[in-house]
């Protein structure tokens, strides 16, 4: 089951109806390809609607997203040929409405059916639609079977990178709900707020909190006292151990938890993104936090400014399948043909931060990918045509970083399972040059 905060709780049958056909169109919107989602929660129908009600569509869709593999395959068990696009869409939110949001049956059932009714197109499959939902309803299906949780794609990739063991392991925690990780630019503070924040510090200073909602109104976010970071992606940034004074390159900045991290170490922080939109959410959060960083919108793997850097942190372009906790939507989204193609980008952006690297200094590499050829693939390829780089091996426990995602290269390799309550998957690596 979802929790849901007291805002999102299911809507009455009437009033619902338009958070209803919101979540339609942010489930189509989802997997219509990579930023569909994002796209879909700025879609005006969603806007529109009071925050209750926003609330649960959201909810609703990231359910039905966590749980997709699942309640097709309950769907194909019921359904002698595939129905038209939008009437599958229906039928998979009102699978989620019935098993993991506990919508009374009536509601789930009906609004689902009304949906379908209101276009022209799918009318004719009202009785369809109920008879597929009632039917359910009365045998339950099961949604939490780790192999269909995945892309079946993505997880043969998984089972051929880490195993059967692991691949399972991976995959069942896509239908868990995920915890806000904090990040503090005083991390006395953590500690400070713990209490408040109703979270626990875990290694390395992120602040795990149970809290739900709104987090502008969580205390210490108006006085810029903390952002939030994933405890994995937050790991990155404290490997580089930028000391006061030294100059860093955020190569690829947005949204800006890295850089904020960077500069609440007391760096001169450079940081760049090619998204001059994307940039703007990085101005925000140092103008919240008080902190300072030169801002720069363009290509990191073309940028002509000619300076050098005490330490560069690239968190490159990526597929994001180890985002799925928060995004579930990448595991849908994705295509292969993504993971060959990015890469590409990668290895250009991993030359330049190279070059632009000082005698001495530090250059950690990190994507949120659980794909090998995102990260150890990487890692080999810029060895072995970069002279003078080398590995600077990450020990457990340093940084946060968990014992289970030390690798013997001393790179990291981090597994969504790899920490209790779960984390985002990312690869790092950390390189030192001579």
């Amino acid at each position: 089951m979802t929790d849901l905060p007291p805002s999102s709780a299911p809507p009455s049958d009437a009033a619902g109806l338009p958070a209803r056909a919101a979540a339609l169109d942010l489930l189509t919107a989802a997997l219509s390809g990579r930023a569909g989602m994002d796209e879909g929660l700025s879609h005006p129908a969603l806007a529109a609607l009071p925050a209750r009600d926003r609330a649960f569509a959201r909810a609703l869709v990231l359910a039905t997203l966590r749980h997709l593999g699942p309640i097709d395959a309950a769907l194909q068990g019921r359904l002698k040929k595939p129905p038209p696009d939008r009437v599958v869409q229906v039928l998979r939110l009102g699978v989620a409405q019935l098993f993991l949001l506990q919508t009374p049956p009536h509601a789930a059932v009906g609004t689902s059916v009304d949906l379908v009714a209101r276009d022209r197109g799918s009318q004719m499959f009202k009785g369809l639609v109920n008879a597929v939902l009632r039917g359910l309803s009365r045998e339950p299906p099961a949604l939490d079977d780790p192999d269909l949780l995945a892309p079946g794609w993505l997880h043969a990739r998984w089972r051929a990178a880490f195993g059967a063991d692991e691949a399972r392991k991976i995959a069942a925690m896509i239908a868990q709900e995920p915890a806000t990780d904090l990040s503090f630019k005083d991390p006395a503070r953590a500690e400070a707020l713990a209490a408040e924040l109703e979270g626990q510090v875990l290694s390395g200073g992120t602040l795990r909190s149970a809290r739900r909602g709104d987090v502008a109104t969580w205390p210490g976010f108006a006085e810029g006292d903390w952002w939030v970071q994933d405890a994995s992606a937050a790991i990155p940034a404290r490997l580089l151990a930028v000391q006061a004074g030294e100059t860093a390159l955020d190569l690829c900045a947005a949204p800006g938890g890295k850089t904020l991290q960077l500069a609440a170490a007391g760096a001169a922080v450079t940081a760049l993104d090619r998204s001059a939109p994307r940039l703007k959410r990085v101005a925000e959060n140092l103008a919240r936090t008080g902190l300072s960083a030169d801002t720069v919108a363009a290509d990191g793997a073309t940028w002509p400014d000619k300076r050098s850097f005490d330490a560069i942190l690239l968190d490159a372009p990526c597929s994001a399948t180890g985002t799925f906790r928060r995004h579930p939507d990448v595991l849908w989204a994705a295509k292969p043909s993504d993971v060959a193609g990015l890469a590409a980008v990668q290895a250009k952006l991993l030359d330049a931060a190279a070059k632009r690297l000082k005698s001495g200094g530090r250059l950690v590499y990190c994507v949120c990918s659980l794909e090998p050829e995102e990260g150890e693939g990487q890692t080999a390829a810029l060895l072995a045509r970069t002279a003078g780089l080398a590995l600077d091996p990450v020990a457990a426990g340093e940084g946060g970083a968990p014992a289970a995602g030390v690798r013997p290269d001393g790179t990291l390799r981090i597994l969504p399972h790899h920490l209790e309550g779960g984390t985002d998957g990312f690869y790092v690596a950390r390189f030192r040059k001579g």
